[in-house]
């Protein structure tokens, strides 16, 4: 099995814990990179990735904000190796976006009207019996 993207720096003490689920995660994101997109529209092929990278993000996330399995040192490595995202990760402290599901919903200018993706809107104000679909990432309300 292929090894999660590293540079040739050893990584920190703790590595061992997260590496086989990221690994996993891993071997995932290479299986929707390599699925067939016929019948599909262009952003439904890139749901999946962004799923898993969303899961994997927060998989890094839970580790160290939430169980304080990992250490500060690993932590850092891993978002400066790129396995987990910086930016969804900075978001996600701040009130308000704990559930954000990945950084094109809160763009404005991928929209129409420079608003939020539709996810972003509260179950109790959208239309009753409607289901909600991200176009970006393919979400049901984050």
């Amino acid at each position: 099995m292929p090894k999660v993207r590293r540079s040739k720096k050893r990584p920190p003490e703790g590595w061992d814990l997260i590496e086989e689920t990221l690994e996993s995660m891993e071997q995932k994101m290479r299986e929707a990179e390599t699925e067939p997109h016929e019948g599909k529209r262009i952003n439904e092929s890139l749901w999946p990735i962004f799923k898993i990278h969303h899961q994997k993000t927060r998989y890094i996330y839970d580790m160290y904000y939430r169980r304080k399995i990992i250490s500060r040192e690993l932590y850092d490595y891993c978002l400066k190796e790129r396995i987990a995202d910086a930016n969804l990760i900075a978001k996600w402290k701040k009130p308000g976006y704990e559930n954000l599901c990945c950084l094109r919903c809160i763009q404005t200018r991928d929209t129409n009207f420079g608003t939020n993706c539709i996810c972003r809107v509260p179950k109790s104000k959208l239309e009753e019996g409607k289901i909600v679909e991200c176009v970006h990432c393919g979400c049901r309300g984050c």
